[in-house]
């Protein structure tokens, strides 16, 4: 018999990796996720941004910053910065960073959906990837006479409708994003 469960695990991951990503996408209220993929260079090392200060949200349109150390406060500022594809203009006081979220305009909204259906696009070659991985390794071990060919049948069938429904899951979690976003 062929065990498709490590397969299906991994599915999973791509799809738990799909969200991961998803959270980074900016929507028009403030959420820390949006600066989860800031590293900053502190005490000589580069390191994510929620090892040097944490992030709070004090109103919808505001991420505010609180670094641990304030000697790190300007290279947390340059990193958020750096950063184009966020388009943040961070300020700060010498005690906290603040950055404002800035209303989306329908032409920003659109490109973020595209960035969105992009990401949407590589989940879905991951999990074509496993699947096809699986059908390999199906067919090497019937080619070793470890499987028959109903059971290369049989895992073939059971891993399409795994596919099937990681498939349906990531479409619902994406139409749920885009509606997110387009949300005035």
């Amino acid at each position: 018999m062929f065990d498709i469960k490590s397969y299906e695990s991994r599915m999973n991951q791509a799809l738990t990796h799909f969200e991961e990503e998803s959270k980074k996408i900016r929507t028009g209220r403030a959420n820390p996720g949006m600066l989860d993929g800031i590293i900053v260079e502190a005490y000589g090392t580069k390191m994510p941004l929620l090892q040097v200060a944490t992030i709070v949200v004090p109103e919808p349109q505001l991420l505010q910053i609180n670094p641990f150390d304030p000697g790190n406060l300007q290279a947390i500022v340059k990193s958020i910065r750096d950063e184009q594809s966020l388009g943040f203009n961070p300020s700060d006081d010498g005690r906290v960073i603040r950055v404002p979220i800035p209303p989306l305009n329908t032409e920003r909204r659109q490109q973020i959906v595209k960035q969105l259906g992009e990401k949407v696009e590589d989940c879905r070659i991951a999990l074509r990837n496993v699947r096809h991985d699986a059908l390999r390794d199906a067919k090497i071990k019937k080619d070793a006479k470890e499987l028959s060919e109903d059971d290369v049948k049989r895992a073939e069938k059971s891993l399409d409708e795994i596919m099937k429904t990681t498939q349906a899951k990531l479409d619902s979690l994406a139409k749920a994003k885009e509606q997110e976003i387009m949300t005035i």
